[in-house]
């Protein structure tokens, strides 16, 4: 596997760098996604690369600063919940673990803080959330109006440390 992308923590970039990055990138990482422009952009918030980006990481192929090839934007609640907050990989890199490799990367870190859950939200047909989150052995629920009014979506939940 030394041609798999490694994983690199935010807190050993610059987070504006990896934030314009992956915005300026987003409709190439978010190719196929059930997500609107509006949404996906939201979901890019600054604070997500500066204030919580010690649980964020962006897979990197190549050698020196590589090419992004996927990222994960994660937050750990003061109830000791592991939020994932935004999951996406290159459609030239999917299918061969990335998505996998960086859930796992920020449940450890997680559970190393004493994290006891891993969560995570999608639309009810997003084929590819509900599989990944199958995989990993995480409960989905329907949670009705989750994203406002006629807006249902998928709570997975799964209990941490991922053995």
């Amino acid at each position: 596997m030394s041609d798999a992308p490694r994983l690199v923590g935010f807190e050993e970039l610059s987070a504006a760098a990896v934030r314009d990055r992956l915005v300026a990138r987003r409709a190439e990482f978010w190719a196929g996604s059930m997500l609107g422009e509006d949404a996906v952009l939201a979901l890019h918030d600054p604070i997500f690369f500066h204030q919580l980006g010690g649980f964020g990481a962006v897979a990197l192929t190549g050698t020196g600063t590589g090419t992004d090839a996927g990222y994960l934007l994660g937050v750990v609640s003061a109830d000791r919940l592991a939020v994932v907050h935004a999951l996406a990989v290159h459609p030239d890199q999917r299918r061969r673990g990335l998505a996998t490799r960086l859930l796992t990367r920020f449940a450890t870190l997680a559970s190393e803080v004493g994290a006891r859950v891993l969560q995570g939200v999608a639309h009810p047909g997003d084929d590819a959330v509900h599989g990944l989150a199958g995989r990993l052995g995480a409960h989905a629920a329907v949670s009705p109006g989750h994203a406002g009014p006629g807006e249902d979506r998928v709570l997975f939940t799964r209990s941490l440390p991922l053995d």
